[in-house]
């Protein structure tokens, strides 16, 4: 996460380590695509949070959605604007930044914040609908490209990647060394999966990071989440 989701998630820590009088946080109600579709038809007055950024909004979000980026300095302000007695609908990428954005609201009072699951990868998983603000070219990589990177002798490894994902960038360095040290017989081909929307929904990319390694065009191993460079180079061998 970003500096400043590292700043909410010491606030809301604090907050709940501070709580007395037998008071408790609410569980965090986070809900499939499904059913978080279904809520917003059922609460049509419900604020929809998008706690993306500016960028990865504008490339497509829930229709009606408002834009309150959870690494900018404003993004306190713009949820003290909202009526903490109401129901907020809130919503990511993958769920990670959602997560710490629902404990944060949770902590300074709202009463009842439903979270889509999985985010954004888990709606188009599931083929929901989506707009944009704007005509949006296709910058991502299509299913044929990536079919034809696969036709080599060398193993492929593929990481599924998101510019503001920690993990990912924890893991691009040893990534970068291994298309290096080992380009005798790995091929590295690192997917963003906010440009690549529509081949993740092909291939059932649901969450990043994903590595995958492919052999003759046969997917034979994959993770998803962090995993150390030793684990991922045994896999190579």
């Amino acid at each position: 996460m970003t500096k400043y989701i590292s700043i909410i998630f010491t606030t809301v820590v604090l907050l709940l380590n501070s709580c007395t009088n037998g008071q408790s946080t609410p569980s965090n109600p986070s809900v499939s695509a499904a059913e978080f579709s279904k809520k917003i038809s059922e609460l049509p007055g419900a604020p929809l949070v998008d706690v993306r950024t500016p960028g990865e909004f504008s490339q497509g979000h829930l229709k009606n959605a408002i834009n309150y980026d959870i690494s900018k300095s404003g993004f306190e302000n713009q949820i003290a604007s909202l009526d903490k007695l109401k129901p907020v609908l809130v919503y990511c990428l993958t769920g990670s930044r959602s997560t710490y954005a629902v404990r944060y609201m949770q902590s300074i009072g709202f009463k009842e914040v439903y979270e889509l699951n999985g985010g954004m990868m888990k709606w188009r998983a599931s083929s929901l609908p989506e707009t944009t603000d704007r005509t949006v070219a296709s910058t991502g990589m299509s299913k044929q490209q990536f079919e034809k990177l696969l036709i080599t002798d060398k193993l492929v490894l593929i990481d599924y990647y998101a510019d503001w994902c920690a993990p990912c960038k924890k893991m691009k360095p040893y990534l970068d060394e291994i298309s290096r040290d080992m380009a005798d017989k790995v091929v590295v081909v690192r997917i963003n999966a906010d440009e690549s929307r529509q081949l993740c929904k092909e291939l059932k990319i649901e969450a990043i990071p994903v590595l995958q390694i492919y052999k003759n065009k046969t997917l034979i191993w994959a993770n998803t989440g962090f995993i150390e460079k030793a684990e991922v180079v045994k896999q190579l061998k």
